[in-house]
């Protein structure tokens, strides 16, 4: 198994019944519901720092998408989902 750490965190009563609530109706203990939240929102932000970085590197690269061809293609979209709702 692999080693493990505290987190000690301080939450308004509010959170807290929320968390209790939820661990309860699951079946697990609040520091077991705590532990998955926590990873899966840190997983969660790492996957958007990566994603956030690559947009970032292609930027410095100099691999941009004028703002004029953006809008164009946005306006292409909103139009054609435009057409689709008022059949």
């Amino acid at each position: 198994m692999s080693k493990s750490a505290v987190i000690t965190t301080r939450l308004d009563t509010e959170t807290l019944n929320l968390v209790d609530q939820v661990a309860a109706a699951q079946g697990r203990s609040r520091a077991d519901f705590a532990a998955e939240a926590i990873r899966r929102i840190a997983e969660s932000e790492s996957d958007m720092m990566a994603f956030l970085q690559k947009g970032i590197d292609a930027a410095n690269r100099g691999e941009l998408v004028p703002h004029d061809q953006v809008m164009a293609e946005l306006d292409e979209r909103i139009a054609a989902h435009q057409a689709r709702c008022s059949r």
